[in-house]
């Protein structure tokens, strides 16, 4: 049995895995991980409840200080290198 992508690989591809984007082995590995990851299981609710706010037809402008938490918490999640997203 080969290892458990990584949780940095596993948020990188999630709204790619939400979107249906990834090729079969990459979709395969991303459930693989959510079945053992309580932390990334999180954090695909919380792209999942994002995603939806950020569709929805009554789209609320993000106030300033939230943008700018949203922006470092996402930082955070891919290590400081959003190029890779």
């Amino acid at each position: 049995m080969k290892p458990l992508i990584s949780c940095r690989e596993a948020v990188r591809r999630l709204w790619r895995f939400l979107d249906e984007e990834l090729v079969a082995a990459e979709h395969h590995d991303v459930e693989e991980h959510l079945e053992y990851c309580v932390l990334c299981c999180g954090e695909l609710e919380f792209v999942r409840e994002l995603r939806g706010l950020l569709g929805s037809q009554h789209a609320v402008e993000v106030p300033g200080d939230v943008r700018v938490r949203l922006e470092h918490f996402v930082d955070d999640l891919v290590g400081g290198d959003r190029a890779d997203i």
